[in-house]
Protein backbone atom coordinates (compact mmCIF):
# COMPACT_ATOMS: atom_id res chain seq x y z
CA UNK A 1 0.00 0.00 0.00
CA UNK A 2 1.16 3.36 -0.65
CA UNK A 3 -1.42 5.92 -0.28
CA UNK A 4 -0.47 9.30 1.07
CA UNK A 5 -2.46 11.33 4.11
CA UNK A 6 -1.88 14.60 5.08
CA UNK A 7 -3.49 15.72 8.37
CA UNK A 8 -3.76 19.49 9.49
CA UNK A 9 -0.42 19.57 7.76
CA UNK A 10 1.44 23.18 8.48
CA UNK A 11 4.79 24.50 7.45
CA UNK A 12 5.91 28.12 8.31
CA UNK A 13 9.62 29.93 8.02
CA UNK A 14 9.69 32.01 10.84
CA UNK A 15 6.78 33.64 11.16
CA UNK A 16 5.50 33.39 7.62
CA UNK A 17 3.28 30.16 7.00
CA UNK A 18 3.50 29.25 3.55
CA UNK A 19 1.13 25.82 4.35
CA UNK A 20 -1.72 26.73 5.94
CA UNK A 21 -3.74 23.14 7.68
CA UNK A 22 -3.37 20.92 5.24
CA UNK A 23 -5.65 17.76 5.45
CA UNK A 24 -5.49 15.55 2.30
CA UNK A 25 -5.68 11.58 1.26
CA UNK A 26 -4.35 10.80 -1.99
CA UNK A 27 -5.08 6.78 -2.46
CA UNK A 28 -2.84 4.00 -3.39
CA UNK A 29 -2.30 4.28 -7.25
CA UNK A 30 -3.63 7.74 -7.46
CA UNK A 31 -2.54 10.46 -9.93
CA UNK A 32 -3.10 13.09 -7.76
CA UNK A 33 -2.03 16.50 -9.41
CA UNK A 34 -1.48 19.86 -7.86
CA UNK A 35 -2.11 23.25 -9.19
CA UNK A 36 -2.51 26.50 -8.47
CA UNK A 37 -0.69 30.38 -9.01
CA UNK A 38 3.11 30.78 -8.19
CA UNK A 39 3.69 31.17 -4.91
CA UNK A 40 0.71 28.91 -3.65
CA UNK A 41 2.64 26.41 -1.88
CA UNK A 42 2.15 23.35 -4.13
CA UNK A 43 5.77 22.66 -4.47
CA UNK A 44 6.61 23.39 -0.81
CA UNK A 45 3.72 20.79 -0.42
CA UNK A 46 5.12 18.24 -2.79
CA UNK A 47 8.57 18.76 -1.02
CA UNK A 48 7.33 18.11 2.53
CA UNK A 49 5.91 15.11 1.24
CA UNK A 50 9.77 14.08 -0.70
CA UNK A 51 11.00 15.18 2.82
CA UNK A 52 12.80 17.96 1.63
CA UNK A 53 10.90 20.17 3.83
CA UNK A 54 10.46 19.98 7.28
CA UNK A 55 6.60 20.49 8.29
CA UNK A 56 6.11 22.63 11.43
CA UNK A 57 2.93 20.74 12.36
CA UNK A 58 0.52 17.91 11.43
CA UNK A 59 1.13 14.38 10.37
CA UNK A 60 2.68 12.85 7.26
CA UNK A 61 2.35 9.06 6.61
CA UNK A 62 2.68 7.37 3.38
CA UNK A 63 1.55 3.65 3.42
CA UNK A 64 0.63 3.86 6.64
CA UNK A 65 3.46 4.58 8.25
CA UNK A 66 3.70 8.48 10.06
CA UNK A 67 7.12 10.09 8.48
CA UNK A 68 7.49 13.18 9.62
CA UNK A 69 11.11 12.45 11.33
CA UNK A 70 12.24 10.20 8.05
CA UNK A 71 14.96 11.42 5.91
CA UNK A 72 13.73 11.55 2.31
CA UNK A 73 15.70 7.96 1.51
CA UNK A 74 13.64 6.36 3.88
CA UNK A 75 10.16 7.43 2.74
CA UNK A 76 10.01 5.00 -0.53
CA UNK A 77 9.78 8.11 -2.89
CA UNK A 78 11.53 9.04 -5.65
CA UNK A 79 11.21 12.78 -7.10
CA UNK A 80 11.71 14.31 -10.59
CA UNK A 81 12.18 18.45 -10.41
CA UNK A 82 11.69 20.58 -12.91
CA UNK A 83 15.63 20.94 -13.85
CA UNK A 84 17.02 17.55 -14.82
CA UNK A 85 19.66 17.34 -12.35
CA UNK A 86 21.87 14.91 -14.16
CA UNK A 87 25.16 14.18 -13.67
CA UNK A 88 26.62 15.73 -17.44
CA UNK A 89 30.21 13.94 -17.15
CA UNK A 90 28.05 10.30 -16.29
CA UNK A 91 26.96 8.40 -19.61
CA UNK A 92 23.15 7.99 -19.21
CA UNK A 93 23.24 4.38 -18.03
CA UNK A 94 25.73 5.85 -15.24
CA UNK A 95 22.95 8.48 -14.59
CA UNK A 96 20.20 6.18 -13.89
CA UNK A 97 22.17 3.63 -12.09
CA UNK A 98 23.92 5.90 -10.07
CA UNK A 99 21.09 5.54 -6.60
CA UNK A 100 21.21 2.19 -7.08
CA UNK A 101 25.07 1.50 -7.05
CA UNK A 102 24.87 3.87 -3.49
CA UNK A 103 22.76 1.03 -2.30
CA UNK A 104 25.22 -1.64 -3.41
CA UNK A 105 22.78 -3.65 -5.45
CA UNK A 106 24.37 -6.36 -7.42
CA UNK A 107 25.73 -5.38 -10.84
CA UNK A 108 23.30 -7.95 -12.74
CA UNK A 109 20.51 -6.62 -10.99
CA UNK A 110 21.37 -2.97 -11.46
CA UNK A 111 21.46 -3.90 -15.37
CA UNK A 112 18.55 -5.49 -15.39
CA UNK A 113 16.80 -2.55 -13.83
CA UNK A 114 18.41 -0.15 -15.79
CA UNK A 115 18.21 -1.81 -19.12
CA UNK A 116 14.04 -2.42 -18.20
CA UNK A 117 13.27 1.54 -17.70
CA UNK A 118 15.56 2.59 -20.50
CA UNK A 119 13.47 0.33 -22.64
CA UNK A 120 9.94 1.39 -21.14
CA UNK A 121 11.35 5.17 -22.38
CA UNK A 122 12.70 4.19 -25.43
CA UNK A 123 15.86 5.61 -24.43
CA UNK A 124 17.73 1.88 -24.79
CA UNK A 125 19.45 3.27 -27.87
CA UNK A 126 21.36 6.05 -26.02
CA UNK A 127 22.75 4.69 -22.67
CA UNK A 128 26.19 5.09 -23.83
CA UNK A 129 26.03 8.83 -24.32
CA UNK A 130 26.31 12.52 -22.33
CA UNK A 131 23.77 14.32 -20.90
CA UNK A 132 24.84 17.43 -23.18
CA UNK A 133 24.45 14.79 -26.48
CA UNK A 134 20.47 14.60 -25.78
CA UNK A 135 17.12 16.68 -26.38
CA UNK A 136 15.15 18.52 -23.70
CA UNK A 137 12.93 15.60 -24.11
CA UNK A 138 15.07 13.03 -23.80
CA UNK A 139 16.91 14.58 -20.52
CA UNK A 140 13.69 14.17 -18.84
CA UNK A 141 12.84 10.58 -19.74
CA UNK A 142 16.58 10.05 -18.23
CA UNK A 143 15.57 11.75 -14.72
CA UNK A 144 12.29 9.68 -14.97
CA UNK A 145 14.36 6.34 -15.38
CA UNK A 146 16.28 7.20 -12.50
CA UNK A 147 12.95 7.48 -10.58
CA UNK A 148 11.83 4.29 -12.23
CA UNK A 149 14.90 2.03 -11.20
CA UNK A 150 14.60 2.79 -7.43
CA UNK A 151 11.06 1.07 -7.72
CA UNK A 152 9.74 3.75 -4.92
CA UNK A 153 6.07 3.39 -3.49
CA UNK A 154 5.28 6.91 -4.68
CA UNK A 155 6.83 8.94 -7.18
CA UNK A 156 6.46 12.88 -7.04
CA UNK A 157 7.28 14.96 -10.19
CA UNK A 158 7.66 18.92 -9.68
CA UNK A 159 6.72 20.22 -12.92
CA UNK A 160 8.80 18.03 -14.98
CA UNK A 161 7.79 19.87 -18.29
CA UNK A 162 8.18 23.20 -17.70
CA UNK A 163 11.16 23.59 -19.54
CA UNK A 164 9.74 21.96 -22.65
CA UNK A 165 8.53 23.41 -25.64
CA UNK A 166 4.85 23.45 -26.47
CA UNK A 167 5.25 20.25 -29.43
CA UNK A 168 7.21 18.48 -26.64
CA UNK A 169 5.19 18.65 -23.77
CA UNK A 170 1.99 17.32 -25.44
CA UNK A 171 4.50 14.14 -26.11
CA UNK A 172 5.65 14.10 -22.64
CA UNK A 173 1.56 13.93 -21.27
CA UNK A 174 0.96 11.28 -23.15
CA UNK A 175 4.11 9.66 -21.72
CA UNK A 176 3.06 10.50 -18.32
CA UNK A 177 -0.26 8.99 -18.83
CA UNK A 178 1.32 5.63 -19.96
CA UNK A 179 3.62 5.23 -17.14
CA UNK A 180 0.66 5.77 -14.68
CA UNK A 181 -1.18 2.96 -16.46
CA UNK A 182 1.80 0.50 -16.73
CA UNK A 183 3.00 0.56 -13.03
CA UNK A 184 -0.14 1.82 -11.31
CA UNK A 185 2.00 3.46 -8.64
CA UNK A 186 0.71 6.27 -6.57
CA UNK A 187 2.06 9.61 -8.44
CA UNK A 188 2.30 13.13 -7.01
CA UNK A 189 2.58 15.66 -9.71
CA UNK A 190 2.80 19.73 -9.54
CA UNK A 191 2.57 22.04 -12.46
CA UNK A 192 0.92 25.71 -12.70
CA UNK A 193 -0.54 24.06 -16.55
CA UNK A 194 -3.99 23.30 -15.53
CA UNK A 195 -4.15 21.40 -19.49
CA UNK A 196 -1.73 19.32 -18.09
CA UNK A 197 -3.95 18.65 -14.63
CA UNK A 198 -7.40 17.97 -16.40
CA UNK A 199 -5.53 15.50 -18.77
CA UNK A 200 -3.39 13.55 -16.69
CA UNK A 201 -4.83 13.54 -12.97
CA UNK A 202 -7.24 11.37 -11.35
CA UNK A 203 -7.78 13.95 -9.33
CA UNK A 204 -6.94 17.83 -8.90
CA UNK A 205 -6.23 19.98 -5.74
CA UNK A 206 -6.46 23.30 -5.88
CA UNK A 207 -4.33 25.55 -4.00
CA UNK A 208 -4.35 29.31 -3.08
CA UNK A 209 -2.50 30.81 -0.47
CA UNK A 210 -1.21 28.10 1.27
CA UNK A 211 -4.79 26.21 1.39
CA UNK A 212 -6.62 23.20 -0.85
CA UNK A 213 -9.47 25.11 -1.88
CA UNK A 214 -11.05 21.92 -3.58
CA UNK A 215 -10.38 18.56 -4.60
CA UNK A 216 -11.74 16.52 -7.16
CA UNK A 217 -11.79 14.27 -10.57
CA UNK A 218 -10.67 17.34 -13.53
CA UNK A 219 -14.49 17.60 -14.71
CA UNK A 220 -15.77 17.95 -11.39
CA UNK A 221 -13.93 21.04 -10.79
CA UNK A 222 -14.91 22.13 -13.92
CA UNK A 223 -18.40 21.59 -14.01
CA UNK A 224 -18.99 22.83 -10.29
CA UNK A 225 -16.04 24.48 -8.75
CA UNK A 226 -16.85 25.51 -5.39
CA UNK A 227 -15.83 29.23 -5.87
CA UNK A 228 -14.49 32.03 -7.98
CA UNK A 229 -11.47 31.06 -7.53
CA UNK A 230 -11.16 27.35 -8.99
CA UNK A 231 -13.93 28.80 -11.30
CA UNK A 232 -10.96 31.03 -12.93
CA UNK A 233 -8.15 28.82 -12.57
CA UNK A 234 -9.90 25.70 -14.15
CA UNK A 235 -10.56 26.28 -17.46
CA UNK A 236 -8.80 27.65 -20.67
CA UNK A 237 -9.41 30.86 -21.76
CA UNK A 238 -11.03 31.34 -18.22
CA UNK A 239 -14.57 32.24 -16.96
CA UNK A 240 -15.87 35.36 -17.66
CA UNK A 241 -17.33 36.68 -14.29
CA UNK A 242 -19.82 39.85 -14.90
CA UNK A 243 -21.30 41.84 -11.87
CA UNK A 244 -24.89 41.32 -10.94
CA UNK A 245 -28.05 42.54 -8.72
CA UNK A 246 -30.57 39.64 -7.92
CA UNK A 247 -33.94 39.81 -9.65
CA UNK A 248 -35.28 36.71 -8.08
CA UNK A 249 -34.65 33.85 -6.35
CA UNK A 250 -35.35 30.76 -5.30
CA UNK A 251 -33.89 26.73 -5.30
CA UNK A 252 -35.54 26.19 -8.85
CA UNK A 253 -33.03 29.05 -10.32
CA UNK A 254 -32.05 33.03 -10.58
CA UNK A 255 -32.44 35.55 -12.42
CA UNK A 256 -29.97 38.38 -12.44
CA UNK A 257 -29.46 42.13 -13.89
CA UNK A 258 -26.45 43.26 -15.33
CA UNK A 259 -24.96 46.34 -15.14
CA UNK A 260 -25.83 47.14 -18.80
CA UNK A 261 -29.62 46.34 -17.95
CA UNK A 262 -29.78 42.96 -19.28
CA UNK A 263 -31.58 39.93 -17.22
CA UNK A 264 -30.19 36.56 -17.56
CA UNK A 265 -31.48 33.50 -15.73
CA UNK A 266 -29.37 31.03 -13.87
CA UNK A 267 -30.16 26.93 -13.47
CA UNK A 268 -28.82 27.36 -10.04
CA UNK A 269 -30.24 26.50 -6.47
CA UNK A 270 -30.45 30.31 -5.63
CA UNK A 271 -32.90 29.64 -2.01
CA UNK A 272 -29.98 31.47 0.14
CA UNK A 273 -29.88 34.83 -2.10
CA UNK A 274 -32.41 37.85 -1.81
CA UNK A 275 -33.29 39.94 -4.80
CA UNK A 276 -31.13 43.39 -4.43
CA UNK A 277 -28.29 41.23 -3.51
CA UNK A 278 -24.54 41.64 -5.29
CA UNK A 279 -23.63 38.56 -6.87
CA UNK A 280 -21.42 37.88 -9.85
CA UNK A 281 -22.54 35.35 -13.18
CA UNK A 282 -20.44 32.95 -14.65
CA UNK A 283 -20.00 31.70 -18.19
CA UNK A 284 -17.03 30.33 -19.65
CA UNK A 285 -16.25 31.49 -23.23
CA UNK A 286 -16.99 27.95 -25.08
CA UNK A 287 -20.47 27.91 -23.24
CA UNK A 288 -21.82 31.01 -24.59
CA UNK A 289 -23.54 31.42 -27.95
CA UNK A 290 -22.60 34.17 -30.21
CA UNK A 291 -25.31 35.69 -32.57
CA UNK A 292 -28.35 34.13 -30.03
CA UNK A 293 -30.40 36.46 -28.40
CA UNK A 294 -32.12 34.79 -26.18
CA UNK A 295 -30.99 35.26 -22.44
CA UNK A 296 -28.22 37.05 -24.05
CA UNK A 297 -26.13 40.10 -23.31
CA UNK A 298 -25.16 42.85 -26.51
CA UNK A 299 -21.78 43.16 -27.38
CA UNK A 300 -19.20 45.01 -29.62
CA UNK A 301 -16.17 42.65 -30.94
CA UNK A 302 -13.06 44.73 -29.86
CA UNK A 303 -10.33 41.79 -30.54
CA UNK A 304 -10.48 38.79 -33.24
CA UNK A 305 -7.79 35.44 -32.56
CA UNK A 306 -8.12 33.22 -34.61
CA UNK A 307 -6.52 29.60 -33.91
CA UNK A 308 -7.63 27.73 -37.13
CA UNK A 309 -10.15 25.91 -36.08
CA UNK A 310 -11.27 27.72 -33.10
CA UNK A 311 -11.90 31.39 -32.94
CA UNK A 312 -11.94 33.89 -29.79
CA UNK A 313 -13.60 36.89 -29.34
CA UNK A 314 -12.95 39.34 -27.27
CA UNK A 315 -15.72 41.66 -26.77
CA UNK A 316 -17.23 44.67 -24.61
CA UNK A 317 -20.16 45.88 -22.93
CA UNK A 318 -21.17 49.66 -22.21
CA UNK A 319 -22.01 48.46 -18.58
CA UNK A 320 -18.68 45.79 -18.34
CA UNK A 321 -15.56 47.17 -17.34
CA UNK A 322 -14.13 43.40 -18.01
CA UNK A 323 -13.61 41.88 -21.04
CA UNK A 324 -15.85 38.92 -22.27
CA UNK A 325 -14.58 36.37 -23.84
CA UNK A 326 -16.02 34.02 -26.89
CA UNK A 327 -15.28 30.83 -28.52
CA UNK A 328 -16.50 30.33 -31.91
CA UNK A 329 -16.18 27.99 -34.78
CA UNK A 330 -13.05 29.23 -36.87
CA UNK A 331 -14.67 29.89 -39.90
CA UNK A 332 -17.27 32.01 -38.69
CA UNK A 333 -16.29 35.77 -39.79
CA UNK A 334 -16.12 38.39 -37.31
CA UNK A 335 -15.03 42.07 -37.43
CA UNK A 336 -13.80 44.47 -35.00
CA UNK A 337 -16.36 46.84 -34.38
CA UNK A 338 -19.27 44.18 -34.92
CA UNK A 339 -22.32 43.91 -32.72
CA UNK A 340 -22.71 40.54 -31.59
CA UNK A 341 -25.22 39.31 -29.25
CA UNK A 342 -23.90 36.48 -26.85
CA UNK A 343 -26.27 34.08 -25.08
CA UNK A 344 -25.32 32.33 -21.85
CA UNK A 345 -27.86 29.19 -21.44
CA UNK A 346 -29.45 28.68 -18.51
CA UNK A 347 -27.49 25.44 -17.65
CA UNK A 348 -24.02 26.73 -18.60
CA UNK A 349 -23.95 29.95 -15.96
CA UNK A 350 -22.74 29.76 -12.05
CA UNK A 351 -23.68 32.24 -9.78
CA UNK A 352 -21.41 33.37 -7.14
CA UNK A 353 -22.64 35.11 -4.09
CA UNK A 354 -20.56 38.29 -2.39
CA UNK A 355 -17.94 36.17 -0.74
CA UNK A 356 -17.09 34.12 -4.22
CA UNK A 357 -19.16 31.29 -3.03
CA UNK A 358 -21.02 29.22 -5.88
CA UNK A 359 -24.78 28.48 -5.53
CA UNK A 360 -25.00 24.85 -6.43
CA UNK A 361 -25.87 23.93 -9.80
CA UNK A 362 -28.78 22.39 -10.74
CA UNK A 363 -27.29 19.10 -12.58
CA UNK A 364 -30.89 18.27 -14.66
CA UNK A 365 -31.02 21.53 -16.19
CA UNK A 366 -27.65 22.08 -16.96
CA UNK A 367 -27.14 18.55 -19.00
CA UNK A 368 -30.49 19.54 -20.80
CA UNK A 369 -28.93 22.43 -21.75
CA UNK A 370 -25.44 20.41 -22.72
CA UNK A 371 -27.45 18.29 -24.56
Amino acid sequence: MAEVKLSGVGKAYGDTQILKGIDLEISDGEFMVFVGPSGCGKSTLLRSIAGLEEITEGTLSIGGRVVNDLPPAERGISMVFQSYALYPHMNLFDNMAFGLKLAKLPQAEIETAVNAAAKILHIDHLLQRKPKDLSGGQRQRVAIGRAIVRKPEVFLFDEPLSNLDTALRVKMRYEFAKLHEQFRTTMVYVTHDQVEAMTLADRIAVLQAGRIEQVGAPMELYEHPCNVFVAGFIGSPGMNFLQAEVVEASAAGASVRLRGGEVIRCAVDASGARPGDGVRLGVRPEHLRAGVADNALQTKVTFVESLGSMTYAYCSNPGIDDVITCAVEGDRPLAIGQHLPLAAPEGRTYLFNAEGRAFPRRVAAAQQHAA
